[in-house]
């Protein structure tokens, strides 16, 4: 005997018809839980094949019982088939209608076992439920499938590394059918109609003159390359020699930007018809997408790497299928890893992702031979005018990098007046970085500037 005919989560043998009940109980069980099985009449628990003694009304009877004896209503596949010479039943059965109750109870599959849902477990399934049917990715949308690109699917199917045969059955192995109709992610990655980004560069800090704009069209795969092109594009490219060879290095870290812009995309709120938006300043970028924050988390939750629930969880795993996202909630973490200073607020329904430009503090300090005092003062008149992303009061608490705050004590112990362009240098470190640091030290105590901004001098207060 086969081992798939033994009891699972999703497979329940019966050695005869005189188990129907039974039978109907484990088919609701496993449709709580799995959403589709198989059930066997003339198979023992353990994978025996027993058979059966059937009449031509036996397969007519046992459909009449399924018909009566389950709610909602489901059609399930009801067959005669021989295994080892001997007359058995086969029922297929599949639906996404919970909860589904046999005799007018709820089960659950759990192991092999049909356990009786309680009421608190039933109104937990029951809001479960409405939960999923109500998220955009979960439903079906306007479209069919001749609105869709087939060269798209198979595209995506190859890049997922899974067996290729027809565009239907490919969409149907990404769970992008339901009850027969295509849901609203199809469009999003095949579809040809297509989805738009708005792309902006502005002349200062604030958004009153705009000096370059690009609407994008494309599905969301190409919209994510052609956000982060722009961004590049329009932002300042230094380079670093490894050996003889030169290697670009954005002002920003490309992999802080691409991780932004996937989840601007992955976790905005499709019911909202805004855009996509990228918005370059002269001293930050943001990439902004409809839909605050999901559930009950908050700005503090996201820094600190707590994950909640995903408002577009199929969305996200078809990322995840071709490794543009993981399963573990890591997007965060790998934002700050790269850009420890990102800066996240929520304005109206809008979620924003805020990276500083080290190019525009570096220009300032050179061009007004500034201390760090001086451009923390100039900072906070930024931040009155500009509107400027407010960086979040606890992340400021934190320590900086150690290697980074040695190194700087270290300078500053042997040369008090040393200036903010000499500590770069001095410590192999960028000019923003430096005061990024120093602002930090500053914070907690550790460090303060004496005198003034120009002939001044540090004093180290405590280690």
């Amino acid at each position: 005997m086969k081992a798939p005919l033994k009891e699972s989560e999703t497979v329940e043998p019966k050695k005869s018809l005189a188990e129907l009940k039974q039978g109907l109980v484990s088919i609701a069980a496993i449709l709580n839980k799995h959403q589709a099985g198989t059930l066997y009449f003339g198979v023992s628990p353990a994978g025996a094949v027993v058979g059966l003694d059937m009449n031509e009304k036996t397969l007519r009877d046992l459909s009449q019982a399924i018909a009566a004896h389950i709610e909602p209503k489901i059609f399930p596949k009801v067959s005669e088939m021989a295994l080892q010479g001997k007359r058995c039943i086969k029922v297929e059965f599949n639906g996404d209608d919970t909860p589904y109750f046999a005799y007018g109870r709820a089960y659950m599959r759990v192991a092999d076992e049909d356990r009786q849902l309680s009421v608190k477990q039933l109104k937990a399934l029951i809001a479960s439920q409405g939960r999923e049917a109500s998220r955009w990715d979960h439903q079906p949308g306007e479209f069919s499938l001749a609105d869709l690109d087939p060269a798209k699917i198979k595209a995506f199917v190859q890049r997922a590394k899974l067996a290729w045969d027809t565009p239907k059955n490919a969409l149907a192995k990404l769970a992008l059918i339901k009850q027969g109709r295509l849901l609203n992610p199809a469009r999003l990655f095949f579809g040809t109609t297509p989805l738009q980004l708005r792309c902006a560069v502005f002349l200062s800090t604030e958004s009153s003159t705009i000096i370059d704009r690009h609407d994008f069209d494309g599905d969301i795969l190409e919209l994510i390359e052609e956000a982060q092109k722009y961004i590049l594009k329009n932002i300042h490219i230094g380079m670093r020699l490894e050996g003889l060879r030169r290697v670009d290095v954005p002002e920003i870290a490309v992999e802080a930007l691409r991780e932004a812009v996937i989840n601007a995309f992955c976790h905005r709120d499709y019911f909202d018809p805004d855009y996509v938006q990228v918005a370059v300043f002269k001293d930050r970028v943001e990439i902004r997408n409809p839909g605050r924050l999901y559930g009950n988390l908050t700005i503090d939750d996201l820094r600190k790497g707590n994950v909640s629930q995903r408002r577009n969880p199929l969305i996200a795993d078809l990322f995840r299928r071709i490794s543009m996202v993981e399963a573990w909630g890591r997007g965060m973490p790998l934002i700050l890893k790269h850009a420890p200073d990102a800066e996240f607020r929520e304005v109206g329904n809008l979620f924003i992702a805020a990276f500083n430009r080290p190019s525009f503090l570096e220009q300032e300090v050179e061009g007004q031979g500034a201390t760090s005092e001086a451009v923390q003062e100039k900072s906070v008149v930024d931040e009155k005018t500009t509107k400027k992303p407010q960086r979040n009061h606890i992340e400021t608490a934190k320590k900086p990098h150690s290697n980074h705050k040695e190194l700087i004590l270290a300078a500053i112990k042997t040369q008090p007046s040393i200036s903010i362009k000499e500590l770069a240098a001095q410590c192999d470190m960028s000019v923003y970085s430096v005061r990024h640091h120093i602002d930090k030290l500053k914070e907690l105590g550790v460090i303060r500037h004496v005198g003034p901004t120009k002939a001044g001098r540090w004093e180290v207060t405590k280690t």
